[in-house]
């Protein structure tokens, strides 16, 4: 009995996703199709000119607009920003740099100094509880004392 290979393939939406572009956005036989784990790795290591397009000029999806912008997507929600951008949109944001992106960036950078803080105390501790459990392990191979 052989075993036949199938061909793992995947929606639209989710090859969209994994290659960071706006699914509304793509050519009607990308939406329209499914898409292999082969061809969304031939996408990925040779673009064609529309993905190519799509990248540097959009309409980018939220998660690619939040990055671009140093916030949060709950921070876009929140800013009012609810659509796909188009990389001359993020710029013009950029440049106005509105009150709410400016919250928002501070607070991303709040978040981030958190995470670093917690992350420290994280590799702190384990450096502790190893430390501990090496010198329990050293005691433990102590030959022990006779009882008198």
């Amino acid at each position: 009995m052989t075993s036949q290979q199938t061909t793992q393939t995947m929606k639209p939406a989710t090859a969209a996703k994994k290659l960071g572009v706006y699914l509304q956005a793509t050519p009607a036989e990308f939406q329209e199709g499914v898409v292999s784990r082969d061809e969304l790795n031939a996408l990925q290591s040779d673009p064609p000119e529309w993905l190519r397009a799509l990248r540097q000029h959009g309409p980018h999806p939220r998660p690619v607009v939040a990055a671009r912008l140093g916030v949060s997507i709950s921070g876009l929600a929140r800013g009012g920003v609810t659509d796909a951008l188009t990389t001359d949109q993020i710029q013009e944001l950029r440049e106005e740099e509105p009150e709410w992106l400016r919250q928002e960036r501070a607070t991303q950078a709040d978040v981030r100094k958190e995470a670093v803080r917690l992350k420290d105390l994280k590799d702190k501790s384990e450096a502790r509880t190893a430390a501990k459990s090496a010198a329990k392990a050293a005691k433990s191979e102590q030959p022990r004392r006779p009882r008198p």
